[in-house]
């Protein structure tokens, strides 16, 4: 008997204390049925949401990240935390964009504090279009490995993306309109492209210069018949393959060798043979810390 896979998205929820927190509350108290495929993080407001967590979601496998305000114009806040809210969604979808993955993933709502039946028909719809879109990366044709490279070429940048958005992406005018307006506009695509996805390139060909010929590293864990005590030759070989040491090998290597991550780990950094950024980009790789 065959059994079918059904994919089953997995949401990551950033909802607002004080209203879509309180409307999800009263759609569990009145038994409103829903998806139960999202996990929820509490946050005083929605504007306290970085675009590192929404990145972060993603890189761990996440399948849609879902924020949840107040109302515009009903924040209980003075800086009106909620318009920043809509400024990162709109800003991180162009980067999802960007780098190949569907922006659809990210969805933004506002749901007050009484609106628990709105809340479970947003998560319903938002789930069967994750449905629809398939795994994360494998609905984008995207490889795992690939979309992890061009999600932490991103995470690099984000101190920098975030002080274009303070200084060059601002909406004077404080309506839902006007940030929908400047968001798809020209001026903004033209901001984008000069400011961030010209450095994302970059970023993207220098990750790519240094990724793994994993290849490479499976004829030397290969050669070794997965023997522990060959593990500082094993890496010996890949540092003079490879010319460096990357998570991911790190990782390969105490998988396949059968030794703790942590004691692989204690002899890359005891040696000072062995590198663990691509050789010649140290400095280079500073300025994005």
């Amino acid at each position: 008997m065959v059994v079918e896979y059904e994919f089953k998205p997995r949401i990551l929820g950033f909802l607002c204390n004080w209203c879509c927190y309180a409307g999800a509350d009263l759609a569990g108290v009145s038994r409103y049925q829903y998806s139960p495929n999202i996990r929820v993080i509490r946050l005083m407001c929605s504007g306290r949401v970085d675009p590192a967590f929404i990145l972060r979601a993603f890189l761990n496998g996440t399948d849609g990240v879902f924020i949840g305000g107040c109302w515009l114009g009903e924040c209980h806040y003075i800086t009106e935390g909620n318009y920043d809210a809509l400024s990162i969604m709109h800003l991180c979808r162009k980067l999802l964009d960007h780098i190949g993955m569907n922006p659809e993933r990210l969805r933004l709502e506002w749901v007050s504090a009484s609106e628990g039946i709105r809340f479970a028909e947003i998560m319903t719809d938002f789930t069967r279009k994750l449905e629809e879109l398939g795994p994360l990366g494998t609905g984008e044709g995207i490889d795992e490995n690939g979309l992890k490279r061009k999600l932490e070429a991103v995470m690099k940048l984000i101190p920098y993306i975030k002080l274009v958005q303070s200084e060059r992406l601002r909406v004077s005018d404080r309506t839902e309109e006007a940030y929908n307006k400047f968001f798809t506009s020209e001026e903004f695509n033209r901001l984008f492209k000069e400011l961030i996805g010209d450095k994302l390139a970059v970023r993207k060909q220098d990750v790519s210069k240094a990724a793994v010929d994993n290849d490479k590293i499976d004829q030397i864990l290969n050669k070794h018949q997965g023997k522990a005590g060959s593990l500082i030759q094993v890496l010996l070989e890949i540092q003079h393959e490879n010319h460096w040491l990357p998570k991911e090998v790190l990782d390969r290597v105490s998988e396949k060798l059968k030794v703790p991550l942590s004691r692989v780990r204690q002899i890359v950094t005891f040696h000072k043979t062995f590198s663990l950024t691509p050789k010649g980009r140290k400095d280079e790789l500073k300025n994005y810390e």
